[in-house]
């Protein structure tokens, strides 16, 4: 669709500098932007883009100085005012109905346990299972290959995108999403190691996703030996990331790909984890921790600390160890050097 910058202004809460008559349609990067496009500028230091923009109209924080011939949409905070536009302007992601469902919504080829329990207005693709015993809130969307094990609990306006599975017991709190191939309750990594032979550890705990969790596509999160694996409020998954068994999460952290968390690990509120980040088991982060992508956590980690490195540490410490380490075969040429000149004097 299409607004005028008065009506997007006023949807947003921006000031506008501008022509309030002209007409935005789509969002784009500042760099890729046309005519007829809304791009935004949140950080000062590329504010150059302001100058060469084809952009309609620009979203800017308070303080930023733009060409006085650009519309500009002043906000206080550009990215999630961005955010609102694209929905004002491209609406959310559509779900479609399966091909062959029946007047609830559901495929004929879907496989529903008739113990189970399913919500109103809940919409099942064909070949997704649905055990004895498990229970699906209203509003929900459950993708082909989607397995929800027997006693699981699913609540209400969650999305299940292909062959996300749900353990059995493991319990989903409301507009959960999984994205394709992520598991929940897998057995944890446990064994008992005798006589040189690994004898499994029966899990039988479970996993609890509370409300607004989205888990990004194959990830695994293992159920736990016994009590519960957590993820709190509103955490939010990328892509390929392994939680272990037993681990408690706070509210609103963020893991992008490729972070792997052992087991027993406790983590406080809005943890931030960069990419490719292991934490060692049994381990404790308070909360608002932020680690640098590659980081190894080995020991616990006060609240609001920024690491980085692996063993990890202060991230401007680690930040300068690998700028020195870039050149270290010249940094060893150079020492060797100094060793000779020291052993002839």
């Amino acid at each position: 669709m299409s607004m005028t910058l008065a009506n997007l202004a006023q949807q947003l809460g921006a000031e506008l500098h501008g022509d309030p008559t002209a007409i935005v349609e789509r969002c784009r990067g500042i760099d890729a932007a046309e005519a007829g496009d809304l791009a935004f500028l949140a950080n000062a230091r590329y504010r150059d883009h302001l100058e060469s923009t084809q952009a309609t109209a620009v979203l800017i924080a308070s303080g930023i100085e733009a060409p006085a011939a650009l519309n500009c949409l002043v906000c206080d905070d550009p990215y999630f005012a961005f955010r609102n536009a694209v929905i004002e302007l491209h609406g959310m992601r559509q779900h479609p109905d399966p091909m062959d469902a029946d007047a609830r919504g559901i495929s004929a080829r879907a496989a529903i346990h008739p113990d189970a329990d399913i919500g109103e207005n809940t919409r099942i693709h064909p070949f997704a299972t649905v055990e004895q015993g498990a229970s699906i809130g209203r509003g929900c969307h459950l993708y082909p290959g989607v397995w929800i094990g027997p006693n699981a609990v699913i609540g209400d306006d969650c999305i299940l995108f292909p062959n996300s599975v749900v353990h059995e017991h493991c319990l989903l709190g409301d507009r959960v999403t999984l994205h394709a191939g992520t598991v929940i309750g897998n057995d944890g990594f446990g064994y008992a190691t005798h006589e040189g032979v690994h004898h499994k550890i029966p899990q039988h705990g479970i996993v609890v996703l509370e409300d607004d969790v989205e888990i990004g596509g194959n990830c695994a999160i293992e159920r736990a030996a016994m009590g519960e694996t957590r993820i709190g409020t509103g955490s939010k998954f990328a892509d390929l990331i392994s939680i272990g068994h037993g681990t408690t999460m706070g509210g609103h952290c963020l893991l992008v790909s490729l972070v792997g968390v052992a087991g027993s690990v406790t983590m406080g509120h809005h943890v931030v984890l960069g990419g490719q980040t292991g934490v060692a088991g049994h381990l404790t982060m308070g909360d608002g921790v932020q680690a640098l992508a590659h980081t190894g956590v080995v020991t616990n980690i006060p609240s609001g600390q920024k690491i980085g490195g692996a063993p990890a540490i202060d991230a401007d410490t680690a930040k300068r160890n690998a700028m020195a380490s870039v050149n270290l075969a010249e940094l060893f040429r150079r020492v060797k050097r100094l060793e000779r000149t020291v052993q002839k004097d």
